[in-house]
């Protein structure tokens, strides 16, 4: 599998492979090097299919928006490989915390830690009118400074319409909301609560919620049904969470009404634990409103759609000429002059039009110097 991975990297100009990452739904993620300026990333490629353009660019446009949050990760750049596949490229993360801590729980300092970040960086997408709607331990990646960052926005959805019905299931069963799993609800503030909370568990237990030790309890419709009668276990293991259990078993609460009003307000529980347990407080992180991007910018299928189709960007500033390449420049303009010598229509840059114009002025100047030196000489 891996040799088939290698074999279908695509080439991207400015980018050298140097191995697989992993793959998910739609996509292959591989590691590349940069060549200016120089530095490892990940490079996301989307799977040919064409129907999943669309998800690309609102991907591509969520991750850019938001990418200035510390724990978002950050997207550099976006186009089409030689082989026409769509690609980001994104900073390079070694790690997903939810890889990190299957079956080895982190310490409680750290799980607080990652939530009031996760909670910040989940408020300042709700802010600027977005759910996530796939949020789970996958997809909290560890940055190289050894930070959670939160990825992967393909399926994010305008919160304008997130009460509209949705062609894509956003369900990852064991840390999505009981109204998500029933399909009553495609996503709200309330839903990304509980899947943020369920993540954290997962992080503080090993294991996600409603997962059982009994692997054959574990299949997916027995975790539908419990996580239906939200019936949330304190962590297991583990003694003193009080606490921390009591702000679990609030934003996983079955009624959406019950939970935390914002990821602020939930980020602000978690301070408050960790106060409480004498920890660090860990700023909550929040653009300010007046640098939020715009909704409708991000991921705004609708308005997406009555777009024209975008592609790599060109850039509009030219390189230098080779002197081959003037010389073909001169002879093309020699040959758009007509037989008496009038050059036919064409642009006249601005830099010569300026030249054209000293010229003309210099020789108006000097004429008129000749004229009066003439009188002048006359005169005498």
């Amino acid at each position: 599998m891996a040799d088939q991975r290698v074999a279908e990297q695509p080439g991207i100009p400015g980018f050298s492979f140097v191995r697989p990452l992993g793959s998910g739904g739609f996509a292959q993620v591989y590691l590349y090097e940069q060549d200016l300026p120089r530095r490892v990333v990940a490079v996301k490629v989307l799977d040919s299919a064409p129907d999943r353009r669309d998800v690309f660019e609102r991907e591509a446009d969520a991750m850019a928006g938001l990418s200035a949050h510390p724990s978002i990760v950050s997207i550099y750049q976006a186009g089409i490989a030689l082989s026409g596949r769509p690609y980001l490229v994104m900073e390079y993360c070694p790690a997903s915390l939810g890889a990190l801590t299957k079956g080895s729980p982190a310490p409680l300092n750290e799980v607080l830690d990652a939530g009031v970040r996760l909670a910040g960086a989940l408020e300042t997408a709700h802010r600027a009118g977005m759910l996530h709607r796939d949020i789970k331990p996958s997809n909290v990646l560890v940055t190289q400074l050894g930070r959670p960052a939160l990825s992967d926005f393909g399926i994010a959805r305008s919160l304008a319409d997130s009460a509209l019905p949705s062609e894509e299931v956003a369900m990852s069963v064991p840390w999505s909301a009981p109204e998500v799993v029933r399909l009553d609800s495609a996503g709200s503030v309330a839903s990304e609560i509980w899947s943020l909370a369920a993540t954290l568990y997962t992080f503080a237990a090993g294991r996600s919620p409603f997962e059982d030790e009994n692997r054959e309890r574990n299949t997916r419709a027995k975790l539908i049904e419990r996580i239906g009668k939200a019936e949330v276990r304190p962590i297991p293991g583990a003694t003193g969470y009080a606490p921390f259990d009591a702000v679990l078993a609030r934003a996983m609460q079955r009624t959406p009404g019950a939970r935390f009003a914002s990821m602020a307000e939930f980020g602000s529980a978690l301070q408050d634990v960790q106060r409480g347990f004498g920890y660090d407080v860990t700023p909550l992180e929040i653009i300010a409103d007046a640098w939020q991007p715009r909704a409708d910018l991000l991921a705004d299928p609708q308005l997406s759609a009555a777009q024209p189709v975008r592609g790599p960007v060109v850039s509009a500033i030219p390189g230098r000429q080779t002197r081959a390449q003037a010389r073909d420049a001169r002879r093309a303009e020699q040959s758009a002059t007509d037989a008496d010598g009038v050059v036919a229509d064409r642009a006249i840059s601005p830099a010569r039009a300026a030249l054209i114009g000293a010229g003309i002025t210099l020789g108006i100047v000097l004429g008129i110097g000749a004229l009066v030196w003439a009188v002048i000489g006359g005169a005498g």
